[in-house]
Order: structure tokens, then C-alpha cells, then sequence
């Protein structure tokens, strides 16, 4: 039987509507809790719930809540999350091309890092990274300095011989660096490493002021080293298929996404400043290598990169994309 056309006009506008009406939910994981991350999600989700009139719905959990990271970004390249945070090491597994920013003396500072990833031409490359696994990152970024705690403070390269550190990623571009200046190497993830420093499991690890700071690794050992041309990079893993599932909001969410980036251009300096006098309020110690030694580090740690670079020519292409933003962005 035929519907009037009264009655069908109505169920079309019905149905119209309850597309309209359709909520997304768009869970954001991080590990670290209080920082210049947490400080991004917040305006995306302020921003994003607005224009959206409702429909997508942004929950954020810091502090690992969802799970520890590689859970997390299993998650996401599976669908059952939408967005996780952690330093780039950890996507690795998915697609080898994030390893590329962790390579040292890349960049000269977190204002430098933030030119270079704003860049039109590093945007469009990094849209690609990891299209063949069903996720992209939506931002990357600078979270600070990379630090080193250690049991023994590290005030000279020599310092480095033979301890046991903990690293962001488990690649050569992790761990040949430190291997050339001495150390030893070992990938774990973040929700591992108080144990392992409380028990003397390992001598150290790498990471951003934030996770020391938030975590209460004063109360483990005092001793902090920046290490020279070294920062933490940290990116918004999302699933592609989500971001298309959006339909016409999709370009929203991605400009939202952009203009939250706002907090790591005008905040992150200023985080990392404040998280250094949390660090010294509480008894702790940030070393900075000496003159002469800050070249001498940099110099070992950067003669693993041509044997890494030559074995393998997509990470050699994003590498040099890198170096010549670099280059363009120090004008």
C-alpha cells in the first residue's frame, strides 16, 4: 500500500531529523595527567561540542584510565577508541615512519619543534603516516625537552657508560643513539617504569618533565639531565575510519583539532617552565651538560643516524623533509 504523500513527507523529515540527531562519542586517551596534552583536549572538546550543537560527545581520561599505552593505541587502530596521546615510540609498531622524530638534533628548541610541525609541507606529509593501518595523527607535538632521570647523575657524557635506561620506542632510532654514547637501551611501557626505578630494575629513563613531575619521581631520586637536541614527541593517533564515519562534521572536527593547537604554540613553554620550579620545589635536580660536553653528546648520538637512514629510504625521504623544514623554519 501506498503512503500519502503527507505521511511519507513526514517519515522523510523523521528520519531526516534523527540523523541529525546522530551522536558520535570520541574517547581521548593520554598517560600524563595536568599538561599542555590534557590543556589541548580540553579546548577540542569545548570547541567541538559547540559546533556540533551535541552531537559528538568528547570524553577525556588522562592518567592512562583507558589502559597503559600500547593498549591504547591497539585500541584505536582497532576502532574500540577514538583518539590516544602518547610519545610518537609508541605507534611505531603500526607504522615505522613515526619513529622519524625522535631522531636527535632535529630540533633547536620547543618553539622551533612547533614551527617545523605547523609547516604546510610536513602537514601533508604527516597526514600519510599510517593510512595503510586505518589511523593518522591529527596533531604532533613538542611536550618538552627530553630528560633523563637516573639514579647517578649524569653531568658528562662518560656518565652514560653502562647504565640501564628506558626508552620511548624500541626502534634504531631509539636505541642506537644511547648505544653509541654508551648506555643500554630498553623499551618499556610508562606504566612499568616506577616499579622498575623503585627496584633498581633500571638506572633511568627518558621522558618529559610532565610524567616526572606528575608522577612524583622526586620521591625516587632527584637527578635530572636534559639531553642536548633532544625532545619529547608526542602525537594524537586517530582512527580514519571514525574521522569519515562524521560525514560533514568531519571538516569541523579537523579545524577544531587545528585551532586547539593554539595551547602548544602559546602554552608549552610556559608549562615546561612551571613543571621545571615543581621539579626544584620539590628537591629535585635539572642538569645541563656543560659547554664542551652538549656537542660531544650530540655528535655521538648522531653518528648511528647514517647507517639507520641508508637501510631504510621512506624513513631517509621524511628524515630530510624534516631537516629542510627544519632549516626553513630557523629564518
Amino acid at each position: 500500500m501506498r503512503l500519502a504523500k503527507p505521511v511519507l513527507a513526514a517519515a522523510l523529515a523523521a528520519s531526516a531529523c534523527l540523523a541529525q540527531a546522530q551522536q558520535f562519542t570520541m574517547k581521548l586517551s593520554t598517560p600524563t595527567v595536568g599538561d599542555v596534552t590534557v590543556e589541548w583536549m580540553n579546548r577540542f572538546k569545548a570547541g567541538v561540542e559547540k559546533r556540533s550543537g551535541g552531537r559528538i560527545k568528547v570524553e577525556i581520561y588522562p592518567g592512562s584510565q583507558l589502559g597503559q599505552i600500547p593498549r591504547t593505541v591497539e585500541g584505536v587502530a582497532l576502532g574500540t577508541m577514538e583518539m590516544t596521546v602518547p610519545a610518537v615510540g609508541f605507534f611505531v609498531g603500526l607504522e615505522p615512519r613515526f619513529q622519524v622524530f625522535d631522531a636527535p638534533g632535529l630540533f633547536d628548541s620547543v618553539e622551533h619543534a612547533q614551527k617545523v610541525f605547523a609547516d604546510p609541507d610536513i602537514r601533508k606529509r604527516l597526514s600519510s603516516f599510517g593510512a595503510a593501518k586505518g589511523v593518522e595523527p591529527l596533531f604532533t607535538f613538542a611536550n618538552g625537552p627530553l630528560m633523563l632521570l637516573s639514579h647517578r647523575p649524569v653531568r658528562r657524557v662518560e656518565d652514560l657508560q653502562g647504565l640501564k635506561i628506558r626508552v620511548p620506542g624500541g626502534t634504531p632510532l631509539h636505541t642506537e643513539p644511547f648505544r653509541r654514547l654508551g648506555a643500554s637501551p630498553l623499551s618499556m611501557p610508562l606504566g612499568e617504569v616506577m616499579p622498575a626505578m623503585q627496584n633498581k630494575a633500571i638506572d633511568g629513563f627518558t621522558a618529559a618533565l610532565v610524567v616526572f613531575v606528575a608522577f612524583k619521581y622526586y620521591d625516587v631520586t632527584k637527578h635530572l639531565t636534559e639531553l642536548p637536541g633532544s625532545f619529547l614527541i608526542a602525537s594524537g593517533l586517530v582512527n580514519r575510519s571514525f574521522m569519515k564515519s562524521l560525514g560533514g562534521l568531519e571538516p569541523m572536527v579537523r579545524e577544531e583539532a587545528r585551532k586547539a593547537e593554539d595551547a602548544f604554540v602559546h602554552g608549552a613553554i610556559a608549562d615546561v617552565n612551571r613543571l621545571r620550579g615543581a621539579w626544584q620545589k620539590n628537591g629535585g635536580e635539572i642538569i645541563q651538560l656543560p659547554p664542551a660536553e652538549a656537542p660531544r653528546y650530540l655528535q655521538q648520538a648522531t653518528s648511528a643516524l647514517p647507517a639507520i637512514l641508508s637501510a631504510d629510504r621512506q624513513l631517509r625521504e621524511d628524515y630530510d623533509a624534516l631537516v629542510a623544514a627544519a632549516q626553513r623554519n630557523r629564518r
